[in-house]
């Protein structure tokens, strides 16, 4: 994937390269290389070596560990999304016999299936995937180590069960699957299971001397799912723009957004960090901005893939190394550099084409109560209710076709808002939920739970 240097400013350039080259040599990363995109596409490719005139670009596959399990979960929604399934369903539905199958689907994809976070010794990321031929072997005797659905506990066999399930639909191994489901349709043809040159090799750096270990690179078998996967910055850049946007071909923009959407109960210390998971996708809040991917690590490799889908950048970092770089720190810094020196240009306002005399109606002002709240038409055909100042719930809605709108976010998502007309056909008040939203606080001649003091409105003499 070349890219254009006119795409981004020199200075912008200048401040990524520098990134990226104090991130390799202060990590003592034997490679590292970084891609950006912007408006759904690559716009900046760099990478530091430690070899003079080797340095990689973006068709160099690296591994990418953990970034594995984003495309597991696309597999995933693809059943739920074609009926096959839904995330609801226990895994035993699909997938009998596991001794884990009480967890949900989206437990699974969401790490709160109660799982341990690894198989039994001998550690499965150093040895060959053929000590573990089974389920049984990734599971172990104790698969679960906590309540289904309590807390959130990463857990790459349940990632496993994942892939299994996949296999079991489809009739297929996992990775055809992945390559006829996914890959091919995203073009991206430099990833896949197995490494295809031109590819790095993983090194361990001694933590006391500038000397390396050569790592071991393994066939993780059944833990595939969870991260086998290699792919380069050019093929992960396509598949950024596909988690921030969807395709159609593969997963629509509204699954996408919902792998997007937090998903796990956080721990305290994940509320105190930012930090949840949503399906398949790792979460958090940095720097004032919202950002969701997914970070990587196999012996000898690390990665991370940073999205920030409101300012519409996206950062991927690869470094081949065991330790060392902090990647979700430098792919955070990426795409703060990018959204702060060149920030998002928003596309022109335009008008409704058109607008329905009766939605037009419930634009303006309303009262919960005493707060005042305003309710926006948008250009999008939706509503948007907000405080009109300070604090408050606040949600867009979505029309259902039938007179009535559905909550899109936050405390109203999924809850219903009606016009509540009087028998000449004018609007009485808002039904949102059971809330009563009026045109004048406390409106007597609205239907008021709890009804209107008939004195009205006093002073204190």
């Amino acid at each position: 994937m070349t890219t254009s240097p006119e795409e981004l400013l020199p200075a912008t350039r200048r401040a990524l390269l520098h990134r990226i080259a104090v991130a390799q040599a202060e990590g003592r990363a034997p490679s590292l290389v970084a891609a950006v995109v912007r408006d759904g596409r690559a716009v900046w490719h760099g990478s530091r070596s430690s070899m003079d005139g080797h340095a990689p670009d973006e068709n160099v596959q690296y591994r990418i560990g953990s970034i594995t399990k984003a495309f597991t979960a696309v597999l995933v929604l693809r059943l739920r999304d074609e009926g096959v399934l839904d995330l609801g369903d226990p895994l035993e539905k699909h997938l009998p016999g596991t001794g884990a199958g009480e967890a949900t689907i989206a437990e699974l994809l969401a790490h709160t299936g109660g799982l341990a976070a690894e198989s039994p010794a001998p550690w499965w990321e150093r040895t060959p995937g053929a000590l573990r031929p089974e389920l049984s072997d990734v599971l172990g005797e104790r698969p679960l180590v906590h309540p289904v659905g309590r807390r959130h506990h990463y857990s790459n066999p349940g990632y496993t069960l994942l892939g299994a399930l996949v296999e079991e639909v489809r009739g297929a191994p996992w990775e055809e699957v992945l390559h006829r489901e996914v890959l091919e349709p995203l073009g991206l043809d430099r990833t896949g299971a197995q490494p295809r040159a031109p590819h790095a090799g993983g090194w361990a750096v001694h933590p006391w001397a500038d000397v390396l270990l050569p790592e071991p690179v393994e066939d993780l078998g059944r833990m595939a799912p969870a991260g086998q996967l290699w792919s380069t910055t050019g093929d992960l850049a396509r598949f950024a723009a596909f988690l921030a946007r969807g395709d159609d071909r593969v997963l629509s923009a509204d699954s996408v957004r919902e792998m997007r959407t937090p998903a796990a109960p956080a721990e305290a210390a994940d509320v105190m960090d930012g930090a949840t998971y949503g399906l398949g996708l790792q979460i958090q809040h940095r720097h004032g901005r919202l950002l969701v991917g997914h970070s990587g690590s196999l012996p000898g490799f690390l990665a991370n893939l940073t999205i920030s889908v409101g300012d519409d950048v996206a950062a991927v970092v690869l470094a081949n190394c065991t330790s060392g770089p902090l990647l979700g720190a430098v792919g955070a810094d990426l795409v703060r550099i990018v959204a702060e020196a060149e920030p998002r240009i928003p596309e022109p306002w335009r008008p409704l084409r058109e607008v329905d005399p009766s939605v037009l109606e419930l634009a303006g002002q309303w009262y919960w109560g005493t707060h005042g709240y305003g309710l926006r038409v948008t250009a999008d055909g939706r509503l948007s209710l907000g405080p009109l100042s300070g604090n408050g719930r606040s949600s867009r809605f979505r029309a259902n076709g039938d007179g009535t709108w559905t909550g899109l976010e936050g405390y109203y998502h999924g809850e219903l808002l009606r016009a509540v007309r009087r028998p000449d056909g004018s609007v009485s008040h808002l039904d949102l939920g059971s809330f009563v939203f009026t045109r004048q606080p406390y409106d007597d001649g609205a239907t008021v739970p709890g009804g209107v003091d008939p004195e009205g409105w006093r002073g204190i003499g």
